[in-house]
């Protein structure tokens, strides 16, 4: 048995039949006036959603985000076309009864055939001594849907790196040294007057560079779950009471 606080909140939602197949769009829930539970919902059909057919809800359930009913989509679509003007007929309640073959009982008759009434709402049936005031009230919930979708992704840039390398290199210095008793025979030693030539190797360092690939860090996508208010206004009614009549006090 459907409930009224789970009807309402299906207002919007998608429709599916037996078969899973996308009806429409739930338009708005209709109660049964003897048991104040949901009876019937529209059904938004057509590529821009301006047809609306009935369809019983005493057995239909929520299937993920959408709403199940226990019929198949032909059978909703070729329901009697009925004005959605807030209230159902006796007549036009038979006719969906009998289209859907379900078992429909008519309500009384009228006052008359009814012990202990003594009015009659202007919706149809009668009433006691006693008057019923209802408003709706409002339910808020959350669902989940996806806002979006971000990405990790790495690219390769280049750019120059720059250091400062210290090099080494050798010069020639001419280093004399006098004659002395130490060396003098080293300075005789040869022919007195003669061509000779010496040779120095000299060195120095050049700069050599290589590169090495080195992992850094490792990185990765994480959710946080942040919670913040967000208000939510909707219309809902309420039934006023008063009293007409030139006794009224």
């Amino acid at each position: 048995m459907t409930e009224m606080t789970e009807a309402y909140d299906w207002r919007g939602r998608e429709v599916i039949d037996s078969d899973d197949q996308k009806i429409g769009s739930v338009g708005e829930i209709y109660l049964d006036t003897a048991t104040d539970q949901p009876e019937w919902a529209t059904v938004k059909t057509g590529m821009f959603g301006n047809k609306e057919s009935f369809v019983p809800i005493t057995d239909a359930a929520p299937a993920g985000e959408s709403v199940k009913v226990p019929f198949s989509k032909d059978a909703v679509k070729d329901a009697p076309k009925i004005d959605p003007d807030g209230e159902l007929s006796p007549e036009e309640e038979q006719a969906l009864y009998e289209h859907y073959e379900l078992d429909y009982v008519a309500p009384p008759a009228g006052d008359e055939d009814v012990p202990g009434t003594v009015g009659r709402d202007t919706s149809g049936p009668t009433t006691d001594d006693a008057m019923t005031r209802s408003e709706e009230e409002l339910s808020v919930g959350t669902r989940s849907r996806e806002s979006g979708r971000v990405r990790l992704r790495k690219y390769v840039v280049t750019e120059n790196v720059t250091k400062t390398v210290p090099v080494k290199r050798e010069e020639v210095r001419l280093e004399r040294e006098p004659i002395t008793d130490a060396n003098v025979g080293d300075a005789k030693d040869g022919p007195e007057i003669s061509d000779e030539e010496h040779e120095v190797v000299l060195h120095d360092e050049e700069v050599v560079t290589s590169k090495k690939t080195v992992p850094k860090e490792r990185v990765r996508l994480d959710k946080d779950t942040v919670t913040e208010d967000e208000q939510v206004s909707e219309e809902v009614r309420k039934e006023q009471l008063e009293v007409e009549g030139d006794e009224a006090r």
